[in-house]
């Protein structure tokens, strides 16, 4: 893993809590495996689902700017369509953690991240990979 790459993980990690854009309530899906991640990491995470009322046991938000409180960085698990969007609105919310998981990283949202100034971490890396998953 390159070094700068590295660094884009340790900061996004560093922080606490995090939201995950795209929590699924289906198990085999990666907005499920990722929520879970964090979860078996204790680390304190928000699904944002805007058709669920709750994922693995917590409160599902809609959006982000229905989040209780300001999240130090965000997974995203949606079609790279809506990432675009999801990168506006975490600028505006001045979240400044975005981790494209693979198949949400879009070009346009990431180069758009990086004019807003916030730390992207490219979908060339994997959640699961780093904070080592385990299915049950």
């Amino acid at each position: 893993m390159p070094a700068a790459l590295e660094e884009r993980i340790k900061a996004f990690l560093d922080g606490s809590p995090h939201a995950v854009v795209g929590a699924s309530t289906d198990r085999e899906k990666y907005g499920n495996k990722v929520l879970r991640v964090y979860q078996q990491n204790n680390r304190q995470v928000y699904p944002v689902n805007p058709k669920a009322d709750e994922v693995e046991g917590l409160k599902a938000y809609p959006d982000l700017a229905s989040l209780p409180e300001k999240v130090h960085g965000i997974s995203v698990i949606t079609p790279p369509q809506v990432t675009e969007k999801v990168v506006e609105q975490a600028a505006e919310l001045g979240i400044k953690n975005i981790w494209m998981q693979p198949g949400a990283e879009f070009p346009e949202a990431e180069e758009r991240g990086e004019e807003l100034g916030l730390n992207i971490v490219p979908g060339t890396a994997c959640a699961l990979v780093v904070l080592g998953y385990t299915e049950h």
